[in-house]
């Protein structure tokens, strides 16, 4: 679009209908004519665009019937204030030759902060490329530094040997990890007081450890694996505090600041229990035989199956797609999948408008559920 200003700040969009046919030129005449005069001869459209406050005014129209329709365009280089007068001003006009006409504004669009949004998704482009090249030789024998003194902050606990942070034994407080990796992660991030149950067994040291701290945080993978080790941990060990990576993520990859946030919302062990009590299973008669294969598919292999009402496959995904992927699929009826159902997945869910099945191996932590998902076991449907 032509506009005959060097400098915009504003575009004014406005609609027009008129009772009659008219061309382009008939509705700027009627612009020009119909604003002459009304406020001071400085701010007439004519004196305006001659002196390079307004740019060119453009139209679009079309003939529907026995009207036109159309749309007009004034870019500007006033202040908010004018430009708003401006536009009042456009809409006034209720003629165009010796037709009824009806102006009306439709947005004033800001064509800075345009060009701003533009240079911030340049700018994070850049920034992404940079950040993909590699990176110096000196950063990156400081970073091999770096990562060697955490690793040696890594002390060995009790019998097993189990991997954990300098302050394990001295803290009144006891983060409990999944594995070795966990450990450095939040070593890396200042959080000492951390040990590794390395496996899915609790062994006794942790056990006995438990007992003897103020505080005790469970923090495990958001996965199968961190559902079992807190299953064994509830029967094993005292615990005050439960919390997970997001879904489909390990500790071990979490940022510091991920890290923080998953601290603080951790819940009690009491909120848990309560949850794990309240949200039973469907009972097996509900359960249709046919899913069975499917359980055993994917037990093991982290992967989801979507199936429809006819168990007709509609997906296989990777269980760490599955949240970011499930709305796409409106006519699923049931899901099968290698992980935990947790109330995201049950959210998301929900938001069909008809019943549907998640067959998770465990049931997370449910605070809320709807009535059109049913919820259940994996094991329960293979022991049945």
């Amino acid at each position: 679009m032509s506009i005959g200003i060097t400098s915009v700040k504003y575009v004014i969009e406005a609609k027009i209908e008129v009772d009659g046919v008219v061309d382009k030129n008939d509705i700027i005449g009627a612009i020009f004519g119909q604003t002459e005069g009304i406020f001071s001869s400085e701010l007439d459209f004519r004196e305006l665009q001659k002196t390079g406050r307004i740019g060119r005014i453009e139209i679009t129209s079309t003939s529907q019937g026995n009207k036109t329709l159309g749309k007009i365009f004034i870019p500007t280089n006033l202040d908010r204030f004018t430009t708003a007068l401006v536009a009042a001003m456009l809409e006034s006009i209720d003629r165009v030759g010796p037709y009824h006409a009806k102006v009306t504004l439709e947005k004033i669009e800001d064509t800075r902060a345009e060009k701003r949004k533009k240079i911030i998704e340049r700018a994070r482009a850049i920034l992404y490329e940079w950040e993909k090249q590699k990176i110096p030789e000196d950063d990156e024998v400081l970073k091999e530094l770096e990562e060697a003194v955490i690793r040696s902050k890594v002390v060995e606990f009790g019998p097993e040997r189990l991997p954990a942070g300098p302050e394990v034994e001295s803290s009144s407080e006891l983060i409990i990890v999944e594995g070795r990796a966990d450990v450095i992660n939040l070593l890396r991030h200042g959080y000492k007081n951390v040990i590794a149950v390395d496996g899915v067994k609790v062994p006794k040291s942790v056990s006995e450890l438990t007992r003897r701290k103020k505080t005790v945080i469970a923090f495990l993978d958001g996965d199968r694996g961190g559902d079992l080790i807190l299953r064994e941990l509830l029967q094993n060990s005292k615990i005050d505090f439960v919390t997970r990576a997001p879904y489909g993520r390990e500790v071990e990859e979490l940022t510091g600041k991920e890290i923080s946030e998953a601290l603080q919302r951790a819940v009690t062990i009491e909120e848990v229990i309560k949850n794990i009590k309240h949200w039973a299973p469907e009972k097996s008669s509900q359960i249709p035989e046919e899913l069975v294969q499917f359980v055993k598919e994917v037990d093991g292999n982290l992967m989801a199956v979507i199936l429809d009402e006819s168990f007709q496959i509609l997906a296989k995904i990777p269980v760490s797609e599955l949240a970011q992927k499930i709305a796409e699929y409106r006519n699923m009826k049931y899901l099968v999948f290698d992980g935990v159902v947790t109330q995201r997945l049950v959210d998301v869910v929900s938001t069909l408008d008809h019943d549907v099945y998640l067959i998770g191996m465990r049931i997370g932590e449910i605070s809320k559920k709807s009535q059109n998902v049913h919820i259940i076991s994996a094991d329960q449907l293979v022991n049945n």
